[in-house]
This record gives C-alpha cells, structure tokens and sequence, in this order.
C-alpha cells in the first residue's frame, strides 16, 4: 500500500460508523415524516394548488396544442443543443476541444455552482450545464408561447416557472451535488445525522411545516443584544405599545417623531445594534423618538371565535392614539411620522383621511419603501387573485382569524427561493452546519401573525383594486382623496426591492398634493433602508434629482437619467430635510414625564414570537 493510500484509508470513517449513522440519519427522518402526520391529522390538507396556478397552465396547454408545430421547432431546438452539450462532455472526458452550446448562460457567478468538480469534472459539469440550458428554454418556451394569454396569468406562469428552475436545480439534490456527496464520504454520514436533527427541530418550530432555520436562533434575545436602545414603554392598548426613547443629547428639537413600522414584521429592524439602529442614530441628531410596537395577535379561542382587527383598526386605534398619546406626552402641537412597508400605506391612508378632516397633528410624513399605487406592486401582486384570497379567507377562519405567520414568511422566501430556501436545504440538511449568527436574519425569522380581516382587505383593496390609489377609499365616511395631501412628504425607495418595487414607490408619491422629496437608494427592501452612515465602509448609494415636481417624468427610469448619485448612506440627507420640518431646539425630554414610565424598551408586545408560547400576561 503506497503512503497516498495509506492516508486515504486512515482518513476514511469506519464503516461501521458510517453504517450507525445512516441508520440514525433514517430513524429521524422517519420520526419527522411521523411527526408531519400528526400535526396534519386532521385532514385539513393545503390546496394542491394555493396559488390558482392551474388556469395558467391549462391556458399554456391550449395554447400549445392550438400551435403545435412552435412547440415541435422548441422541442428540436432544445434536442440539438442537448446533444453538443453531450458531445462536450464525451470530449472533456476525452481531453478534447468543447463547442460553444447556443443558449447556455454560464457566468461563473452563480453560488449554487461554487464547488470546483461542477466545471473540472465531467460527470457534474454535464449535470450543471444541462440544468442551465433546459431551465433556459424553459422561462423563453412559457415566455414566448403565446403572447394572447392574459397579463395577469403571462406574468404568474413567468413567475413560478422561475421558481420551479430554481427548484430543479441540480446542487439541490443529495446524490448531484459534490460537495455534499464529498462531506458524507469524509465524514461517513455524520453530516446527515445533524441535518436530520436539524429538520425536525425546525419542523417542531414550525409546528409541522419546515420553518427553515436561516441562523443561529439561540444567538439573539430582543432586549439584551438587539433591540436595546434605552426607553420606554410610555402607552399601551390592546393593539400597540409606544417607546419612548431616552435622549442622548442636552437639546432635542421640538417636533418629536413617530415611527410606524410593518405589524408583519417586529419593530426592531430599525434598532438591530449599535451600529445598524436607526433608532440610536436618530436620537444622536437630537429627535425625541418614539417607536409603535405592534402586538402580535394570537389566534382567537374557542368555537366560531376570530379576531375582528381591520386595515382602517389601525389607523384609528393605532395611529391616532399614538399621535395623541406623543402630543400629550411631549406638549408638542404636531408631530413628524415616519411609516416603513405597510406601516407607511397606513400613514398615507391616515393622511388622506386627515386631509379630509382638517387633521393637522402630521407636521410632516417620511414614507420608508412604502407604496400609495400598486399598480407596479410586484411579484407579490402576482401572486393574489379572487381564488388565492377567497382559499386564504377560508383558512384563516380555522386559524381563528388570524393568519399564521408561516404563509407571509413562505411567500416572501419565495421571492427569493435560491438564497432564503435551497441553500439553507444543502447548508442545514445536507451538510449538517449551524446557520450564522445574523442579527437582520433573526429578525426575517422573527414573523409575526396578521389579523385576517385586515390582511385580506389589505391585499383586496390595495393590492388587487388600487383603491386609495384610485380614489376608491372610504374611511370615516370619508372619500380618501391623496390629492389633497399637503403635508411635506420625504419618500426613499430601493432600486433592487422586490416588495415595493421602486417604480410603484414612484408612481404612489406623484400622487400627492404637497411637496415631495423623492430619495431613490441602493439594495433592497430591508438593506436599502438600513444603510447607516460609516466613514470606514462606504456601502451602496443613493440618488436624489432636482427636477421640480411639476417636471417629473412619467417613468422612474427617466427619473434616474437626470439624478445624481451619491455614494454612501441616505440617512444625512433625510436629517436635512427633517431637521428643517423640526422647529427649535429645546432641553431634552425624560421618556414618560407625563404619562408615566410603563416599562422599559423594548417593552413586552415585541417578545411574543409565533414560533414560540405566548408570553403569559400580555
């Protein structure tokens, strides 16, 4: 036996012990399988098909037969490319030249494919490029078929056949990835042992539905090492809490600010730590800050019970009672707002309707990745027609009115299926490591459940009718009208959001009154947004343009060719415009001087997680 042989055996694992852990490996996935059907036991399955994909398919079907011979001339098409790709791979075995393969996209960026044997060794790079080319003809087949189907179901067919390519992929099966296969050798199965353990933990987390772990769950505790902003809890009722924060200079401005976050997710994202809190930053420029922290309501008990909460709930007894409560608190006679994602359509719904009435306790409104329009809402508007929602209506009256935090959380990993799912399938369950520590991740995970009356007619009347947007809206007996919205309005968009895309953004703000200041950054819904300022790291940009509001273009493209780019953080151009709609300086304001400290930052609503009990008392 050579020394090269010698190391090899030594290095190998006992196959006994190889042996002991795939029956392991198999006796906990039979134990997760077991677990499945208990928690689904009582027959009420999901709908084979939630998001009333089949009309789409079955109109593509027609289509296709109607038009048989585009699908034969797409079928040799794909035949021919199929066979040089066979041909390279005979040659690369071979040691031969390889032809370029018409149609295959292979940029050598793409994550799934970093291990060195998907372009050095035969059998995988043939795996890998052949995956690349039919998921290729896939999108073009669904995309050029028939350009007769209509919009809504071109765009959800386009949609899900992305999604079902990122599925197929083969780095996302055990037996076709090398570096899993290569893992399982080196450590005799182990790997498969802590994977399996890892899905059934995150199977029980998800009380039978596979809440994917995307980090460390146990690295993170809201109030100790995110979320801890000093405050407190100066307002409660039985929809939100109002912070307080505590000042971190002498004087502060008179105007004090409030801050409405998304009730889809947790507060904190604008106070992950020190570095990244928005919260910190903001009272470091002198803002008396205030933060509603939505509850997170749990499913009503008892036969026939629900939970009643509306959209226009949480303006009247959200919104307004906050305001109130921060006016009376402070002395101040109006108030800055600031509404993030769904946060911010309540602010303008809030707006218009004040408009209507004469309200002036909004001195001015920031509007955070928040759309008005949702005309360009997304893949999200994809997603949603009568059926979809009407199921969803359905499903929610067995949750008690309530819906579970693991759909929004499904559909929103979804969007990004590569990243947020399947490489956590191969890192977690495939290779058996623990996710990262990661602060904005903990958070992702941190979902919370949405009263079904409100989310539906959230996704009804904005998503699917543009009501406000329209001029559609009531609220009070008032026609909402965002026209005569005078209130000053600073709106920053991302240009890679996925969720309020930048161009809906854009759409909904020229639909004001008053004036605009349109702020456009870079990355993404979340990334976008919290961009603190760091002399040390200069990340992403933004762009603002000058243009008056009269002039704006039609599009926001045509917006961007006359902006101008500036790269770091957007937060000190916001503290320019706020610092202006913020009056004087005046001494420093203790947190609950009149109403009184209830408990400290970041209170209790915000530690009632859906993946865990409810917290007693609350």
């Amino acid at each position: 036996m050579t020394d090269k042989q010698e190391q090899d055996a030594a290095a190998s694992p006992d196959p006994m012990v190889a042996a002991g852990n795939m029956a392991q490996a198999y006796a906990l996935a039979q134990e997760a399988w077991a677990y499945y059907l208990q928690t689904h036991a009582d027959g009420k399955a999901s709908s084979p098909d939630p998001y009333n994909l089949g009309p789409a398919i079955a109109d593509l079907q027609k289509s296709m037969i109607e038009k048989p011979e585009a699908m034969i001339e797409a079928g040799i098409d794909l035949w021919h490319r199929q066979a040089v790709l066979w041909t390279n791979a005979l040659a690369q075995m071979a040691g031969g030249e390889q032809k370029p393969v018409p149609g295959l996209t292979d940029t050598g960026k793409d994550k799934r494919f970093a291990d060195d044997d998907w372009d050095n060794h035969a059998v995988f790079s043939y795996l890998k490029q052949s995956y690349l080319l039919a998921s290729n003809w896939m999108r073009d087949t669904v995309v050029k078929t028939d350009k007769s189907l209509p919009p809504e179901e071109q765009q959800k067919l386009e949609f899900f056949a992305e999604r079902f390519s990122e599925a197929m992929s083969p780095s996302n099966v055990f037996a076709m990835n090398p570096q899993v296969l290569k893992a399982t050798a080196e450590e005799g199965g182990a790997n498969i042992v802590r994977g399996m353990r890892q899905m059934l933990k995150d199977m029980k987390r998800g009380k039978g539905d596979l809440l994917i772990s995307q980090t460390d769950m146990n690295a993170f505790e809201v109030g100790k090492n995110i979320a801890i902003t000093p405050g407190e809890v100066v307002f409660r009722n039985d929809l939100f809490e109002l912070i307080q924060y505590a000042p971190t200079t002498e004087k502060v401005y008179e105007t004090p600010l409030l801050i409405a976050p998304p009730w889809i997710n947790k507060f904190y994202i604008m106070d992950l730590n020190e570095k990244k809190s928005m919260v910190r930053w903001l009272t470091a420029q002198g803002y008396t800050v205030f933060m509603i922290s939505w509850r997170n309501p749990e499913p009503a008990k008892g036969e026939g019970k629900k939970i009643e909460r509306t959209f226009k709930d949480y303006v009247t007894e959200g919104l307004y009672p906050a305001l109130d409560a921060v006016i009376e608190e402070t002395g101040a006679k109006s108030v800055n707002v600031g509404g993030y994602c769904i946060g911010g359509t309540m602010l303008a719904t809030a707006l218009a309707h004040m408009a209507q009435t004469g309200d002036k306790r909004i001195k001015a409104a920031t509007f955070f990745t928040a759309q008005a329009d949702f005309v360009k809402g997304g893949e999200l508007r994809i997603l949603l027609d009568d059926k979809v929602l009407d199921a969803l209506e359905k499903e929610s009256k067995r949750a008690g009115g309530v819906i579970d935090a693991r759909h929004m959380a499904q559909a929103f990993n979804m969007l990004r299926g590569n990243e947020l799912i399947w490489n956590y399938v191969i890192n977690n369950y495939y290779l058996g490591k623990e996710p990262s520590a990661f602060d904005l991740l903990y958070w992702n995970a941190d979902s919370t459940h949405m009263p079904a009356k409100c989310h539906l007619a959230y996704l009804r009347d904005y998503y699917r009718d543009n009501a406000l947007a329209e001029g559609k809206m009531t609220l009070g007996g008032k026609t909402l009208d965002l026209g005569k919205v005078k209130t000053p309005v600073y709106s920053i968009c991302a240009r890679e959001d996925h969720i309020a895309p930048a161009e809906s953004v854009f759409r909904g703000v020229k639909l004001y009154g008053g004036p605009v200041h349109l702020v456009v950054g870079g990355s993404g819904h979340i990334a976008g947004v919290i961009n603190p300022p760091d002399p040390n790291r200069v990340k992403y940009q933004y762009w603002t343009n000058d243009t008056p509001q009269a002039e704006w273009p039609e599009t926001l493209v045509e917006w961007l060719e006359d902006a101008i780019e500036t790269p770091g953080s957007w937060w000190p151009d916001w503290n320019k415009w706020l610092a202006r709609k913020s009056g004087k300086k005046i001494a420093a304001r203790i947190p609950g001087a009149t109403l009184g400290p209830i408990e400290p930052a970041p209170g209790s609503y915000v530690r009632v997680r859906s993946d865990a009990p409810v917290v007693e008392g609350v």
